[in-house]
């Protein structure tokens, strides 16, 4: 991981605070996934724009994971 800094106008930084915080995650964790949702996915993995974007509550969720993503099988 690459770290970098960034400047934010106080109108732009207390809502995004607030909207981790409500979301349950840091600042950096909100941004990046802001920046992989606005820039183009690598069209070889067009799946990895959403890597890590699903939250369920279910630890074994990995374990049914096309279940999730493609809706149970009738």
């Amino acid at each position: 991981m690459v770290r970098t800094q960034i400047s934010l106008h106080e109108d732009e930084y207390r809502p995004a605070k607030r909207e981790a915080a409500r979301l349950g995650l840091s600042l950096a964790e909100l941004l990046r996934r802001s920046l992989r949702f606005l820039l183009p996915a690598d069209q070889s993995k067009p799946w990895m724009r959403y890597a890590g974007m699903i939250e369920t509550g279910d630890p074994e969720s990995s374990a049914h994971i096309d279940d999730l993503v493609y809706g149970e099988k009738p």
